[in-house]
């Protein structure tokens, strides 16, 4: 399966090959294996330097907030340029922007291995947020293509659990490899591996026409039948006049923020406060959280194509029962001084976090116009991750001022409670009138 991809005028879609127009049934979901295999390296690469942050303390003597600033550097970079790279998905042909993402961002994490200095360091980390930023709006875009409401949350819900995968080989990988061949090793096996995953993929991935699967169902799918494309003025006017998606957006800020806080600092808490070695702590602070998350997600996403089918605010609601069920665990997470305590804390904020995370983009496209997915998940990256810079930063510079990672980390549960309540407000108040029929 070939098919070749096609490139439109702006404003038009072309017309779709015979066997593009027709895939196999099947292929919907071969789409979400292929994405899974690339967002996996997305999420290894970005993670795997949070693994090595004790040893670029001992081996360059970079203190906590100089830490805190390599991990917001890519994050401020991915949030920054998340709105121009939705526009490009929602422009381009989206299998062109995720694997040219994905080739930039694999070389990108080579040269993370020629660092020394914090601004090196600081510099490759944004250049790497600038690659995978493009990632997320057009991949999303895709799968929005070919699944439609009934089968969205379960086949974004499965694309999801390669976060935690890729999270957890970032983190496990990059710890083991930095202690047994050195802290350079995992960023060159990294980049390496993402190349040819590229290479691999490219004669696979097919681009569909812009919301064809929904289009398909209808019967409808011709070049006069192409959604139009809004104007980006007009989607912004309409985006302040929805206050469902305004509650996701700011919804994904704090549990994004809350969500990096573990990513980066977490291998460093349990080095410092549990005594683990730089191996263990790679992969405690990711095993637990990711595997959980990965059922959590799966769960969450059959549960929330069943409650979008009952009512309208269904996927929000999934989203805000992961959000008030997880706070306690995170408040634990900071606060128990037994590990296995902690242990089971983090497995089942995992759980909690995984609910909320299958339905981040499927609830957003409930609510959008399908013409202008790209550029709705690259407006809320932008915001979601903005919070993720914020959380990483924070706490770094808030235990270089004197408090303790144990403190930090338990403040935390405070934002998924009030993440909790927004999503409670979008689905129950304002989802009702918001969500496209």
């Amino acid at each position: 399966m070939t098919p070749t991809d096609t490139q439109a005028p702006a404003g038009k879609e072309a017309s779709p090959t015979p066997d593009a127009q027709r895939p196999a049934p099947s292929y919907k979901w071969a789409v979400v294996g292929m994405l899974w295999f690339i967002c996996f390296f997305n999420y290894a690469d970005r993670q795997a330097i949070f693994s090595i942050f004790p040893v670029l303390e001992s081996q360059f003597g970079f203190n906590k907030e100089q830490l805190g600033r390599i991990g917001a550097a890519f994050t401020i970079v991915y949030a920054v340029t998340a709105p121009f790279a939705g526009q490009v998905g929602d422009r381009f042909a989206r299998k062109a922007v995720i694997l040219g993402g994905l080739y930039i961002w694999s070389l990108v994490t080579g040269f993370t291995a020629l660092c020394s200095k914090v601004w090196q360091f600081v510099l490759v980390r944004g250049a790497e947020g600038l690659g995978e930023t493009f990632y997320f709006p057009a991949s999303m875009s895709l799968i929005s293509d070919y699944h439609t409401r009934a089968t969205r949350s379960r086949a974004m819900s499965l694309h999801q659990t390669s976060v935690y995968a890729g999270t957890i080989g970032g983190g496990a990988l990059a710890g083991w490899m930095a202690q047994q061949f050195g802290w350079r090793s995992p960023f060159l096996v990294f980049a390496v591996a993402g190349v040819l995953l590229g290479l691999a993929l490219a004669a696979f991935i097919r681009e569909p026409q812009r919301n064809e699967a929904e289009r398909l169902e209808q019967g409808a799918l011709t070049e006069e039948s192409v959604p139009p494309q809004l104007p980006m003025s007009q989607f912004l006017r309409d985006l302040a006049r929805t206050p469902t998606a305004l509650t996701l957006i700011v919804a994904f800020f704090g549990a994004n923020l809350v969500a990096l806080v573990f990513l980066t600092w977490m291998p460093s808490f349990l080095k410092e406060k549990f005594h683990l070695n730089l191996a263990q702590a790679g992969l405690g602070a990711t095993v637990f959280i990711q595997l959980a998350s990965m059922i959590g997600a799966t769960f969450g996403g059959v549960l929330a194509d069943r409650w979008r089918r009952q009512m309208a605010g269904g996927r929000i609601l999934t989203q805000a029962l992961g959000a008030i069920l997880g706070a306690p665990f995170i408040f634990l997470c900071g606060y128990t001084r037994d590990l296995w305590t902690l242990v089971g804390a983090m497995t089942l904020f995992g759980l909690c976090k995984g609910l909320y995370d299958a339905n981040i983009w499927a609830s957003l496209y409930d609510v959008v116009a399908p013409s202008r997915r790209g550029a709705a998940v690259g407006l809320m990256n932008m915001i979601g991750w903005l919070g993720g810079a914020l959380g990483a930063y924070a706490i770094g510079a808030a235990v270089q001022g004197g408090m303790t990672m144990s403190a930090a980390i338990s403040s935390t549960a405070l934002i998924y409670v009030a993440v909790a309540a927004l999503l409670v407000t979008g689905a129950l108040v304002f989802a009702p009138r918001d969500v496209r029929s």
